[in-house]
């Protein structure tokens, strides 16, 4: 057949089987299949149906497997975008976080995302949404979870005389 791909002569059907055996990602198993199928002089059709894949997908992933090998079988990571923020502003926001609010400077008890997302456009001049600022506290390992907000004028003793107590019970007899 004119249009095939010669695949790499250090492996074979069993050594491809074999690593099938050990992958952990079903897509990786199923490539190695279908290759291990092709290796067994299947034609390339009938092997891509054993992959779950068509013949030109097949060619595409024979020819990562020529360039890499079983590990050019596996998925990789697209680049994404890239963050908003730069690692050091995403450290310095975290220290913002844990600090805490200024009651006279940001006039705040606690932060909200609505607050963080005004202290994170004025200070790094970076516009973005209250997701966004969920994403990036994610990624500082801060959780949505927080404490109720103190007043700075909250009296401790005033808040234990106003606790009601009950009378202690004496037990039966």
């Amino acid at each position: 057949m004119p249009g095939t791909i010669a695949l790499r002569s250090d492996f074979d059907a069993l050594r491809l089987r074999v690593l099938a055996k050990r992958a952990s990602d079903p897509r990786q198993i199923r490539r190695l299949l279908a290759l291990a199928a092709v290796y067994d002089g299947m034609s390339r059709e009938d092997a891509a149906r054993v992959g779950g894949m068509e013949r030109q997908t097949l060619r595409d992933w024979a020819h990562r497997f020529n360039a890499d090998g079983p590990e050019g079988l596996t998925n990789r990571k697209g680049a994404g975008r890239p963050r908003l923020l730069t690692d050091e502003q995403l450290h310095e926001l975290g220290e913002i976080v844990e600090t805490g609010p200024d009651m006279v400077r940001d006039r705040v008890v606690r932060w909200r995302r609505a607050d963080l997302k005004r202290v994170v456009e004025a200070r790094f001049g970076i516009v973005c949404s209250e997701r966004v600022i969920t994403d990036f506290l994610s990624v500082l390992g801060f959780s949505r979870i927080s404490s109720r907000p103190r007043h700075p004028k909250q009296d401790a003793g005033v808040i234990e005389a106003f606790k009601k107590t009950s009378p202690i019970r004496l037990p039966r007899t």
